[in-house]
């Protein structure tokens, strides 16, 4: 994970510099986004920590309404909104990704393809949800999704 360095220590000054903590809630990358950051040493500064919801009962226990998994399904754009502001309510933290997606390279559907990830971030008065479709195998999928989520949190932050 330390390709992922990079773009995690940016995020980490910009943590810092506003003072605030995040967490991260993660099905398809199974904890990849955590050890990205917690690759970094005095991570812990700034990231809280994470769940990994792969199951749609532990996206449940978390705070997922079991309507909108119903509904939508758990590769979707109103569970990855979910939860992101679940996990971020549950911490009590400022700032905060989800991930959900079909990694591969079984589970694809016409509507949604293996590649297709949905990352939801969530930063004080704001949140917000970006549809992905990654190519290349299960370990680029989850790979892309990881770098993505990083990317659009940093993106996001005040002043960057």
């Amino acid at each position: 994970m330390t390709e992922n360095l990079p773009l995690a220590e940016q995020l980490a000054q910009q943590l810092r510099r506003h003072k605030w903590r995040m967490i991260s809630v993660e099905s398809c990358t199974g904890g990849g986004i955590g050890a990205a950051l917690t690759d970094l040493s005095g991570s812990s500064d700034w990231y809280e920590g994470g769940w990994i919801t792969y199951s749609n009962a532990l996206k449940q226990q978390l705070g997922v309404p079991s309507s909108l998994l119903a509904e939508h399904g758990a590769v979707s754009e109103p569970v990855a909104r979910a939860m992101v502001a679940a996990g971020a309510q549950a911490a009590g933290v400022e700032c905060g990704v989800a991930v959900t997606g079909v990694a591969g390279p079984t589970g694809g559907s016409i509507e949604k393809p293996v590649g297709t990830v949905w990352i939801a971030w969530i930063l004080p008065g704001q949140e917000w949800a970006q549809r992905f479709l990654f190519a290349g195998d299960r370990n680029a999928v989850r790979k892309q999704t990881i770098d993505a989520a990083i990317q659009g949190l940093l993106s996001a932050l005040p002043d960057h």
